[in-house]
């Protein structure tokens, strides 16, 4: 096994991928509720991006599948447009990958902490880095 953990992960997620079920546009669209061609649009749109095969066929993954769903609950019951649709779906994914950058560092910084030659008194202290707006009042003349 590799020392790495970000390659250990990356191998680990790819071991997974590759047993992870895949579906056909007919098979996806009935899953999710929805009809093929609704499928193709949104595909287009880029809010649902599902794997090709070689001659070009869309492969629907689980996860395609339950982003589907969630498309269209944000659709119908919460009445958010396409638009908004792709921004929530664009800020989940981000929020997702800020979460697991986080815990890399962590994990990179606990290992920096149990070196033996870690000296915490060379780490220079944290600023405060809070930000206060300001704004005048309304002067009466």
């Amino acid at each position: 096994m590799s020392d790495d953990p970000k390659r250990a992960s990356e191998s680990s997620s790819a071991r997974a991928e590759a047993r992870a079920e895949y579906f056909v546009i007919s098979v996806a669209a009935q899953l999710s509720g929805m009809h093929a061609q609704t499928l193709r649009t949104y595909d287009r749109l880029g809010l649902v991006t599902p794997q090709r095969t070689s001659g070009g066929g869309r492969r629907y993954s689980e996860r395609d599948v339950a982003l589907l769903r969630e498309v269209q609950r944000l659709s119908q019951d919460e009445g958010v447009n396409l638009a908004g649709i792709k921004r929530i779906i664009e800020l989940t994914n981000q929020v997702s990958e800020l979460q697991e950058r986080v815990v890399e560092l962590a994990a990179a910084l606990e290992r920096e902490r149990a070196r033996p030659d870690y000296r915490p008194e060379l780490i220079p202290p944290q600023r405060n880095t809070a930000l206060v707006v300001w704004q005048p009042r309304n002067r009466r003349r």
